[in-house]
Protein backbone atom coordinates (compact mmCIF):
# COMPACT_ATOMS: atom_id res chain seq x y z
CA UNK A 1 0.00 0.00 0.00
CA UNK A 2 1.58 3.47 -1.16
CA UNK A 3 2.16 5.98 1.66
CA UNK A 4 0.30 8.17 -0.15
CA UNK A 5 -2.55 6.48 0.08
CA UNK A 6 -2.54 5.77 3.62
CA UNK A 7 -2.06 9.14 4.53
CA UNK A 8 -5.07 9.92 2.70
CA UNK A 9 -7.20 7.57 4.41
CA UNK A 10 -5.90 9.03 7.50
CA UNK A 11 -6.91 12.46 6.21
CA UNK A 12 -10.37 11.12 5.19
CA UNK A 13 -11.09 9.56 8.58
CA UNK A 14 -10.35 13.01 10.41
CA UNK A 15 -12.52 14.59 8.56
CA UNK A 16 -10.44 16.74 5.78
CA UNK A 17 -12.95 15.62 2.99
CA UNK A 18 -16.01 16.94 2.32
CA UNK A 19 -19.24 15.04 2.92
CA UNK A 20 -19.75 12.90 -0.58
CA UNK A 21 -22.64 14.42 -1.24
CA UNK A 22 -20.81 17.67 -1.69
CA UNK A 23 -18.07 15.92 -3.40
CA UNK A 24 -20.67 14.40 -5.97
CA UNK A 25 -22.53 18.42 -6.15
CA UNK A 26 -18.90 19.45 -7.03
CA UNK A 27 -17.45 17.15 -9.33
CA UNK A 28 -20.61 16.68 -11.69
CA UNK A 29 -23.23 18.31 -13.66
CA UNK A 30 -25.27 21.90 -11.90
CA UNK A 31 -28.00 21.01 -9.35
CA UNK A 32 -30.27 23.88 -8.96
CA UNK A 33 -28.32 27.14 -7.55
CA UNK A 34 -27.75 27.60 -3.99
CA UNK A 35 -29.28 31.15 -2.84
CA UNK A 36 -27.53 33.90 -1.87
CA UNK A 37 -28.82 33.55 1.69
CA UNK A 38 -28.29 30.15 1.94
CA UNK A 39 -24.67 31.07 0.61
CA UNK A 40 -24.09 33.66 3.36
CA UNK A 41 -25.19 31.47 5.91
CA UNK A 42 -22.82 28.65 4.60
CA UNK A 43 -19.69 30.47 4.65
CA UNK A 44 -20.91 31.42 8.19
CA UNK A 45 -21.26 27.63 9.19
CA UNK A 46 -17.84 26.89 7.71
CA UNK A 47 -16.23 29.79 9.71
CA UNK A 48 -17.97 28.53 12.71
CA UNK A 49 -16.73 25.25 12.22
CA UNK A 50 -12.97 26.45 11.37
CA UNK A 51 -12.89 28.14 14.98
CA UNK A 52 -14.12 24.53 16.53
CA UNK A 53 -11.69 23.02 14.68
CA UNK A 54 -8.71 24.70 15.16
CA UNK A 55 -9.29 24.98 19.04
CA UNK A 56 -9.74 21.39 19.14
CA UNK A 57 -5.89 21.44 17.90
CA UNK A 58 -4.94 23.53 20.49
CA UNK A 59 -4.33 19.93 22.75
CA UNK A 60 -2.02 18.54 20.03
CA UNK A 61 1.82 19.66 19.86
CA UNK A 62 4.23 19.04 17.33
CA UNK A 63 3.71 17.21 13.86
CA UNK A 64 0.20 16.03 15.10
CA UNK A 65 -0.83 19.81 15.61
CA UNK A 66 0.20 20.41 11.90
CA UNK A 67 -1.45 17.66 10.63
CA UNK A 68 -4.94 18.81 12.60
CA UNK A 69 -4.45 22.47 11.33
CA UNK A 70 -4.08 21.68 7.78
CA UNK A 71 -7.29 19.54 8.18
CA UNK A 72 -8.90 22.59 10.08
CA UNK A 73 -7.86 24.81 7.00
CA UNK A 74 -8.78 21.92 4.36
CA UNK A 75 -12.24 21.67 5.73
CA UNK A 76 -12.70 25.29 6.08
CA UNK A 77 -11.41 25.73 2.64
CA UNK A 78 -13.42 22.92 0.97
CA UNK A 79 -16.91 23.91 2.61
CA UNK A 80 -16.65 27.49 0.91
CA UNK A 81 -15.25 26.26 -2.41
CA UNK A 82 -18.45 24.18 -2.76
CA UNK A 83 -21.13 26.88 -1.46
CA UNK A 84 -19.41 28.85 -4.19
CA UNK A 85 -19.65 26.94 -6.69
CA UNK A 86 -23.69 25.55 -5.44
CA UNK A 87 -23.72 29.64 -5.54
CA UNK A 88 -22.37 30.37 -9.23
CA UNK A 89 -23.49 27.40 -10.62
CA UNK A 90 -20.99 26.94 -13.37
CA UNK A 91 -18.13 25.11 -14.52
CA UNK A 92 -15.59 27.17 -13.82
CA UNK A 93 -16.90 27.31 -9.76
CA UNK A 94 -17.25 23.74 -9.99
CA UNK A 95 -13.66 23.27 -10.88
CA UNK A 96 -12.09 25.45 -8.45
CA UNK A 97 -14.22 23.32 -5.76
CA UNK A 98 -12.65 20.04 -6.96
CA UNK A 99 -9.32 21.80 -7.24
CA UNK A 100 -9.93 22.79 -3.23
CA UNK A 101 -10.59 19.41 -2.45
CA UNK A 102 -7.36 18.20 -4.28
CA UNK A 103 -5.08 21.15 -2.39
CA UNK A 104 -6.83 20.48 1.06
CA UNK A 105 -5.89 16.33 0.78
CA UNK A 106 -2.33 17.75 -0.41
CA UNK A 107 -2.20 19.78 2.37
CA UNK A 108 -2.80 16.93 4.67
CA UNK A 109 -0.65 14.25 2.55
CA UNK A 110 2.60 16.97 2.82
CA UNK A 111 2.16 17.14 6.84
CA UNK A 112 1.87 13.37 7.22
CA UNK A 113 4.81 12.96 5.17
CA UNK A 114 6.94 15.03 7.76
CA UNK A 115 6.63 12.28 10.06
CA UNK A 116 8.78 10.50 8.07
CA UNK A 117 12.73 10.91 6.53
CA UNK A 118 14.72 10.01 4.32
CA UNK A 119 13.71 7.80 1.03
CA UNK A 120 9.94 7.00 1.97
CA UNK A 121 9.65 11.11 3.14
CA UNK A 122 10.60 11.63 -0.58
CA UNK A 123 8.16 9.37 -2.12
CA UNK A 124 5.79 10.06 -0.09
CA UNK A 125 5.79 14.12 -0.85
CA UNK A 126 6.41 13.18 -4.76
CA UNK A 127 2.88 11.06 -4.37
CA UNK A 128 1.41 13.71 -2.65
CA UNK A 129 2.35 16.13 -5.61
CA UNK A 130 1.22 13.54 -8.20
CA UNK A 131 -2.00 13.31 -6.37
CA UNK A 132 -2.31 17.24 -6.51
CA UNK A 133 -1.52 17.28 -10.22
CA UNK A 134 -4.18 14.76 -11.11
CA UNK A 135 -6.96 16.21 -9.02
CA UNK A 136 -6.14 19.58 -10.85
CA UNK A 137 -5.84 18.01 -14.51
CA UNK A 138 -9.67 16.46 -13.95
CA UNK A 139 -11.37 19.50 -12.97
CA UNK A 140 -9.98 21.27 -16.01
CA UNK A 141 -11.03 18.48 -18.33
CA UNK A 142 -14.00 18.29 -16.68
CA UNK A 143 -14.62 21.76 -16.66
CA UNK A 144 -13.77 22.08 -20.35
CA UNK A 145 -15.65 19.44 -21.23
CA UNK A 146 -18.82 21.17 -19.56
CA UNK A 147 -18.31 24.10 -21.43
CA UNK A 148 -17.92 22.41 -25.11
CA UNK A 149 -21.51 20.91 -24.18
CA UNK A 150 -23.00 24.58 -23.14
CA UNK A 151 -21.07 25.69 -26.63
CA UNK A 152 -22.20 23.05 -28.72
CA UNK A 153 -25.66 23.46 -27.61
CA UNK A 154 -25.55 27.25 -28.13
CA UNK A 155 -24.22 25.88 -31.48
CA UNK A 156 -27.35 24.11 -32.72
CA UNK A 157 -29.25 26.22 -31.25
CA UNK A 158 -28.08 29.16 -33.34
CA UNK A 159 -28.05 26.78 -36.17
CA UNK A 160 -31.52 26.03 -36.17
CA UNK A 161 -32.54 29.82 -35.45
CA UNK A 162 -30.24 30.09 -39.13
CA UNK A 163 -32.12 27.19 -40.56
CA UNK A 164 -35.73 28.30 -39.82
CA UNK A 165 -35.22 31.67 -41.26
CA UNK A 166 -33.96 30.12 -44.47
CA UNK A 167 -37.16 28.31 -44.01
CA UNK A 168 -39.42 30.94 -43.98
CA UNK A 169 -37.65 32.90 -46.53
CA UNK A 170 -38.13 30.08 -49.11
CA UNK A 171 -42.08 29.73 -47.99
CA UNK A 172 -42.06 33.16 -48.58
CA UNK A 173 -40.56 33.56 -51.87
CA UNK A 174 -43.28 30.81 -52.84
CA UNK A 175 -46.23 32.50 -51.45
CA UNK A 176 -44.74 35.77 -53.60
CA UNK A 177 -44.07 33.52 -56.72
CA UNK A 178 -48.46 32.28 -55.99
CA UNK A 179 -49.21 35.92 -55.85
CA UNK A 180 -47.90 36.76 -59.42
CA UNK A 181 -50.56 34.55 -60.77
CA UNK A 182 -53.00 37.42 -59.60
CA UNK A 183 -53.18 41.12 -61.01
CA UNK A 184 -54.79 44.26 -59.45
CA UNK A 185 -55.69 44.38 -55.87
CA UNK A 186 -56.05 40.55 -55.34
CA UNK A 187 -52.39 40.63 -55.78
CA UNK A 188 -51.78 43.62 -53.75
CA UNK A 189 -53.96 41.78 -51.23
CA UNK A 190 -51.98 38.66 -51.78
CA UNK A 191 -48.51 40.13 -51.41
CA UNK A 192 -49.76 42.11 -48.14
CA UNK A 193 -50.63 38.96 -46.66
CA UNK A 194 -47.41 37.33 -47.71
CA UNK A 195 -45.88 39.42 -46.02
CA UNK A 196 -47.37 39.45 -42.81
CA UNK A 197 -47.45 35.82 -42.43
CA UNK A 198 -43.74 35.51 -43.17
CA UNK A 199 -42.61 38.87 -40.55
CA UNK A 200 -41.62 40.58 -43.20
CA UNK A 201 -41.80 44.67 -43.57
Amino acid sequence: MSRLFTALCVAAAMGVAAPASAQVVAANAPAAPMSKAGFAQAKVDADAQYKMDKAACSSQSGNAKDICLAQAKGKDKVAKADAQAAFENTAKARQSARVAHAQADYDVAIELCDDQAGNPKDVCVKEAKAALVKGKADAKVDRVAADTRQEGAAKRSEAREEANTEKRDAEFKVAIEKCDALAGPAKDSCVSGAKVQFGKS
